[in-house]
């Protein structure tokens, strides 16, 4: 049998590659025949400063193993310059991994301004410029594909992480959309979750699993995403220490009041708990299934 995840002649971009999970993604593209773009500023975990020794390493790195990897050392802000090294150097853009992040962990009542916006900068407008830059030659072509990492503080939240949960679930939002607007023109959009043992999440995670959740576990679905073999688009996919499973929403049935008539807060409180009860649950897919209940209900009421 035919290995079917293959990139030759395909171009890869992956963000803040210089280190942890983007290092382990750009290496595994490489070895499956990619040409990758290994994009890191080469800045601290909070944002701060910047290296080019980062990316310039993991380039070596592919280059040693026989290859094809340049080196960009530009911010994620500045989209368009990645995506046009990514043009200078290989004529074309197949896949971008949006990965680069960074973390300004504060309670909120401690959250200062400036904690907010360079999350929000990095994850969320620095995946927007790349994407954005790359949207228009994935059109052309008619194909591509886009990979955005959010986590499991944006999907279930945690302490002292109100600007990186924000931001990473936002970027559920983002995926979810970009999903619908780019099938037509054979662009494939998904999300991961990711939990991997990498400078960023050192010091959160206990010694002795730290050292079970490599980056390199996480690689194997990203780079499936990211590949022709995979038909999936809109999906979100936690991910990490050799598991990985599908995140979807879930919806209680709820209760449908008489909107002709009207209804109280004290009538919303004694029907709290069936609007709480998950008891065959739906699973709306997208905004038209989302309004079906809705819709049901006004009908049921129809003069």
């Amino acid at each position: 049998m035919s290995d079917t995840v293959r990139f030759d002649d395909k171009v890869v971009i992956v963000t803040g590659a210089g280190g942890g999970l983007g290092r382990a993604h750009a290496l595994l593209f490489a070895q499956l025949g990619a040409k990758v773009v290994v994009n890191d500023l080469g800045g601290s975990t909070h944002g701060e400063g910047a290296n080019a020794s980062a990316a310039d390493r993991v380039v070596a790195e592919i280059r040693e193993a026989g290859g094809s990897a340049v080196a960009n050392h530009d911010s994620v802000t500045d989209g368009e310059k990645i995506v046009q090294q990514a043009m200078d150097s290989f004529g074309r853009i197949d896949v971008v991994v949006n990965n680069a992040g960074i973390l300004r962990d504060k309670s909120f009542h401690k959250m200062e301004d400036t904690d907010w916006e360079l999350v929000y900068k990095v994850h969320v407008e620095g995946a927007y410029k790349v994407t954005r830059a790359a949207w228009e030659h994935l059109r052309e072509q008619q194909y591509g594909r886009v990979i955005f990492t959010s986590s499991t503080s944006g999907i279930y939240g945690n302490f002292g992480q109100s600007n990186y949960g924000m931001a990473k679930l936002g970027l559920y939002g983002l995926t979810r959309t970009l999903a619908i607007e780019g099938r037509k023109s054979n662009i494939l959009v998904n999300a991961i979750a990711p939990t991997g043992g990498t400078r960023m999440t050192e010091g959160l995670i206990p010694p002795q699993v730290f050292e079970q959740l490599k980056p390199e576990l996480v690689s194997p679905l990203v780079v499936f995403l990211a590949s022709q073999a995979c038909q999936e688009t809109g999906s979100l996919f936690e991910v990490g220490g050799g598991w990985m499973g599908k995140v979807r929403w879930e919806r209680s049935l709820g209760v449908g009041f008489d909107p002709r008539a009207g209804f109280s807060p004290q009538d919303v409180a004694d029907n709290f708990a069936q609007i709480c009860d998950f008891a065959g649950a739906a699973h709306p897919k997208d905004n038209i299934e989302a309004m079906k209940e809705m819709l049901a209900n006004l009908q049921r009421f129809a003069g």
